[in-house]
């Protein structure tokens, strides 16, 4: 007979330990979020009217007769308004990634999750598909009621409704994504013939459906457990950065009450525990439990508390934005702004700005002109006619200018060096140009071996647009 894993009583009279079962999964309550206005509920939707008309406007400006912005991966150019960039250039995308990530530190070191809370496109696309689901569906309590009802054709509508208008308004976003790296005009086209080719099928669905997913079902779970900057942003707080605070000194103890009745009579603090705070928030959070990794610094619960404080005639800035060196020490607004200029704000701000000023000296005297050589492999150096040497090389040149270029092309290094191919040749706008280029040495001119040369291209209409390569010329032995 196969004993039982239950404790019996006799095991527990003996002292030995109960088995207790653990689950390691923790099941998440669906959020109903409750409108909310007020001051950061204002800021946070001008953010969002204005990262979205960036976004999806761009892609239908027009800059030179082309499109302003287009990342051409096909024939691996860039398009940026006047600036045309090549792979050669991928410095200037590091250095961007370097100024995003300092920018990051700094605005978290000084304020928190500002870009969470307000331009993160996570926090954008749920606040717009909330804002759908608002309209469609109703506020909080009406999405309750409606979810808890048995099965209707009015359910099923509002539903369908909801889903078809958050589906259109991802594939919309999809269909821009795209639209940044295929001329967007010609992908409409392509689109309302249904003749779109299947990478561009797969990946309008794919980000189409990235959107739905993200900002439709998955919200705050992203926030909470896929985002590695909510991890690791403990790392730039301190006790001086500007974050959401409760004042628990004020609001404690909370409790319910009448509007006439005096808190302090009663022996309670400002908090009238309606739980608004909770119920506005976009990650479920209470931010009077104080600082948690899942707040996402939007202000909601400010305004939200603002406005009951407003109803109930108490002061508002129970909750609000504020440092816990503030909180603690009672520190007016001007003493906190002062105490963000500290050591490592300071040094922020200084590499920020170098790298910064590094950047845009660098693209200010960019030269329009790239030029690879490379040597032809299949005649490393041959003689030829009245014993000259010659060495073939090819060109690869690259006009980064949006108008026809003509190049001359000359050789330095060694005495007696000289170009035995056309000196001068055309390049359309935006072009890569190969071309042989045969380079002679009188015999005699210098010793077997490799003799370190030079090719100098430069623009025959703007002495300014140079590029000099360096190159080894070779005499047989």
């Amino acid at each position: 007979m196969t004993p039982s894993s239950d404790p019996s009583p006799s095991d527990a009279s003996r002292g030995q330990p109960e088995e207790v079962l653990v689950s390691l999964y923790q099941s998440s309550q669906a959020i109903y979020t409750k409108a909310v206005n007020g001051l950061f509920s204002k800021w946070r939707w001008a953010l969002v009217w204005l990262t979205q008309l960036v976004y999806y406007g761009l892609p239908w400006l027009e800059w030179n007769a082309r499109q302003a912005v287009l990342f051409d991966l096909e024939s691996r150019r860039f398009f940026i308004f006047g600036l045309v960039l090549y792979p050669q250039d991928f410095i200037y995308l590091t250095g961007l990634l370097v100024i995003s990530a300092l920018a990051l530190f700094l605005f978290t070191a000084v304020a928190g999750r500002l870009w969470c809370g307000y331009a993160c496109p996570q926090t954008v696309y749920t606040e717009i598909f909330m804002w759908i689901e608002h309209k469609v569906e109703g506020d909080r309590s009406a999405r309750m009621r409606l979810d808890k009802s048995a099965f209707s054709l009015a359910k099923l509508g509002r539903k369908a409704s909801k889903h078809a208008l958050w589906v259109a308004f991802s594939l919309w976003t999809g269909f821009t994504f795209v639209g940044y790296f295929t001329p967007i005009r010609e992908l409409a086209a392509l689109s309302l013939a249904a003749s779109l080719g299947p990478w561009q099928t797969f990946w309008v669905f794919f980000y189409g459906f990235a959107t739905y997913g993200n900002a439709g079902f998955m919200r705050e779970q992203v926030c909470k457990y896929m985002c590695p900057y909510a991890r690791f942003q403990s790392a730039m707080f301190d006790k001086d950065t500007m974050i959401v605070t409760y004042d628990e000194a004020r609001g404690e103890p909370r409790g319910a009450r009448s509007k006439k009745a005096d808190p302090k009579a009663l022996g309670l603090g400002s908090c009238v525990d309606c739980t608004l705070c909770v119920q506005v928030c976009p990650t479920g959070i209470d931010i009077r439990k104080g600082l948690q990794y899942e707040c996402i610094g939007c202000g909601a619960c400010i305004d939200v508390c603002d406005d009951v404080m407003e109803k109930v005639g108490y002061p508002k800035g129970l909750i609000k934005y504020s440092t816990q060196n503030g909180v603690a020490n009672g520190w007016s607004t001007a003493q906190m702004i002062r105490r963000a200029l500290r050591p490592r704000v300071l040094v922020y701000t200084g590499i920020l700005s170098i790298i910064c000023l590094a950047v845009g000296v660098s693209l200010y005297l960019r030269v329009p002109l790239k030029v690879d050589v490379i040597r032809d492999r299949g005649a490393l150096a041959r003689e030829v006619e009245q014993g000259f040497i010659e060495n073939v090389f090819r060109l690869q040149i690259m006009n980064a200018m949006e108008s026809k270029q003509r190049y001359v092309i000359r050789v330095e290094g060694l005495a007696g060096l000289q170009l035995a191919s056309e000196p001068e040749v055309d390049v359309l706008p935006t072009e890569v140009r190969s071309l042989a280029v045969r380079v002679q040495l009188p015999p005699g001119a210098a010793t077997s071996g490799s003799h370190p040369m030079k090719f100098s291209i430069q623009s025959a209409s703007d002495p300014a647009i140079h590029v000099e390569e360096k190159a080894v010329f070779l005499v047989p032995r």
